[in-house]
């Protein structure tokens, strides 16, 4: 991606990833490392336009976060951005560095999917500030984003901690006017200080971090009763006062302008002396806050009387339409039913792959192997196939658990599945990014697995990012390049069973596929096509339904969506049978040429069309 980076100074349309690869440039960080996740992705990527940072692609969000740790630890401001799902993988460093803490500021953005854009659930990372006693903060839009990025770096270095700054889709994404200041704060690194016993937490050590964690509590308790991140919006509709944060907040101003609303730029520790003052001056209080009762429950538990999800939804976006009229019943006034009913739902448009994409191939011979497999998904573009026509997935939990949930199933069949074998499907980028283990731990236990590795050369699904198996860097440079059939051979595959297959080549793979998976051990088939929105793919010439049309439909199954359907009808054979046929032409615009629809048609009736 070629990001533009906005003039020295002015006021610029700005999303909030933007606005905070603006903010993260002008606050002097040096270091800042990610792996691509929506909605947190362009945070990177456009930082990477911006000269003075070293920025790269992780290969996971763990080891991302602890590049970012060991440049705040050299005396460094670092950043790390990730989405919500990716904070589980980075837990295990986040929870010992909040006892070490930071040196150079250290801002971990993430990025939460509120209503399930592009996620497999809808986790609330404001939990992770509970957990690991770290302060948090929340920008309601871009321009919010662009000043707490800044002033989230001088609070990590006060407080020498790591803050977390909390976004959503709705802020990642939307466009607002945002001002810049254009001008980079120089930051040198101040270089590692040797101090065992801090930076080396072995038990001994981390017991006495304690202390000094729970002391830096009640300072930080402390700074969010007189912070201005939070400010008091007052009100003389003494009815209801509000409680709210993110965009959620600014739904509450349009819905009640009258009201009292305390916004809270930092969310934890909570101002709980600011909120129970405003309790003191309205009739009843309402936490409105995406997507868990986090902060109603905290100010319930100080003894404080609120409402929250007693009457607000417990998922998706808190929009005007949602919020206003749920509070008018509260406070007693007459709401129709129609307008306390869910949104009306839009044409649906369920998601599919791309034109000639190289993953369609895979799925067409898994969906006529269905009886005899059983399929374990994984996260990318490739989850695709659990949907329609393929119907190809029978699992898919989070990033690269497609091989222990097939080690798991191959182990505990039971006797209605002794017949039928286990395919675990995973692309490059996930296999990198948590799929060597998984396949480790199958060669290791001798799982009866074969994996379909689907090689397409990129970061798919979060819109085509670099990473170890592209040979090229962030900034397109090039860069040593991982070679899968030795890295799943180094990782015990035997070498025989290692196939590199081009996934166009539909009969060989299909081949390949029922010779695998009827051999008893560990076997990788890797398919080594480009993802057909990246530079490197190759578009041939595009093919043409002729008269020849039979109506068979044997195309539609390989589920490109450049194949139409013109017209259906239903014919009697003579043996009395109905058969269902779908005439169909293809988009010929559209079309890559990638032959898979010609190698389905009996009729012969696809061709390449006349230039």
């Amino acid at each position: 991606m070629n990001a533009a980076v906005p003039p020295a100074a002015g006021r610029f349309l700005l999303s909030g990833n933007e606005a905070i690869a603006r903010a993260v440039w002008e606050a002097g960080v040096r270091v800042a490392a990610a792996y691509p996740g929506t909605p947190s992705t362009e945070m990177l990527e456009f930082l990477a336009a911006y000269p003075d940072v070293d920025t790269h692609w992780a290969v996971n969000e763990k080891v991302s976060l602890e590049v970012a740790i060991g440049a705040s630890l050299a005396g460094a401001r670092a950043f790390c951005c990730m989405k919500h799902v990716g904070v589980n993988v980075a837990a295990d460093a986040l929870m010992s560095q909040s006892l070490a803490g930071a040196r150079g500021g250290l801002v971990l953005a993430v990025a939460d999917d509120v209503g399930l854009s592009s996620s497999q659930n809808e986790q609330d990372s404001r939990y992770w500030g509970r957990f690991g006693h770290l302060p948090i903060m929340e920008p309601s839009d871009s321009q919010e984003a662009f000043e707490m990025a800044k002033m989230a770096f001088e609070i990590s270095e006060r407080f020498e901690v790591p803050v977390i700054l909390r976004l959503t889709t709705r802020v990642c994404h939307v466009k607002a006017l945002c001002v810049t200041t254009g001008r980079r704060e120089e930051r040198p690194a101040t270089g590692f200080s040797i101090d065992p016993n801090r930076w080396v937490l072995v038990p001994g050590t981390a017991r006495k971090r304690l202390p000094l964690m729970f002391e830096r509590d009640k300072a930080l308790a402390a700074f969010a009763e007189q912070t201005e991140l939070s400010v008091l919006m007052d009100g003389t509709d003494r009815r209801v006062g509000f409680v709210s944060m993110g965009p959620a907040a600014l739904a509450v101003r349009e819905a009640f302008p009258d009201a009292p609303l305390l916004k809270l730029g930092f969310t934890h520790p909570l101002p709980m002396g600011r909120i129970r003052a405003l309790a003191a001056t309205v009739d009843k209080l309402v936490v409105v806050e995406e997507t868990e009762p986090l902060v109603e429950r905290e100010i319930a538990a100080a003894g404080i009387a609120v409402h929250g999800k007693d009457i607000l939804p417990s998922s998706g976006e808190l929009s005007y339409d949602v919020v206003r009229p749920r509070v008018l019943r509260l406070i007693g006034e007459t709401v129709p039913e129609s307008d306390l009913a869910a949104a009306p739902q839009v044409f649906p448009r369920p998601p599919t792959m791309c034109v000639g994409c190289p993953h369609l191939a895979p799925y067409y011979v898994l969906s006529r192997m269905r009886d005899d497999v059983l399929i374990s998904g994984d996260i990318g573009c490739y989850t695709l196939g659990a949907g329609h026509p393929w119907n190809a997935l029978d699992t898919t939990i989070c990033m690269g658990a497609s091989m222990g949930i097939a080690l798991g199933i191959s182990k505990a069949r039971a006797e209605a599945d002794a017949e039928r074998s286990v395919v675990a499907v995973i692309g490059d980028s996930t296999f990198l990014h948590m799929g060597m283990q998984g396949l480790l731990d199958i060669t290791y236990n001798r799982g009866n697995i074969t994996v379909l590795l689907l090689d397409n050369r990129t970061v798919g699904m979060t819109g085509g990012q670099e990473h170890p198996a592209t040979g090229r860097d962030i900034h397109g440079d090039p860069a040593p390049q991982i070679d899968f059939p030795k890295l799943v051979e180094a990782l015990g595959v035997k070498p025989e069973r290692i196939r590199v297959i081009d996934p166009y080549e539909l009969p060989t793979l299909a081949n390949a596929i029922r010779e695998e998976t009827k051999i008893a051990e560990p076997s990788v088939i890797i398919t080594n096509q480009p993802c057909v929105l990246i530079d490197s793919h190759k578009r041939k010439p595009p093919f043409v339904v002729n008269e020849d049309c039979n109506g068979c439909a044997n195309c539609l199954k390989v589920g490109c969506p450049a194949i139409l359907v013109t017209r259906r009808e239903t014919k009697v054979g003579a043996n009395g049978r109905t058969r269902e046929l779908a005439f169909v032409e293809i988009d010929t615009p559209f079309c890559t040429g990638c032959t898979l629809c010609v190698k389905t048609c009996a009729p012969k009736a696809i061709v390449e069309a006349q230039r």
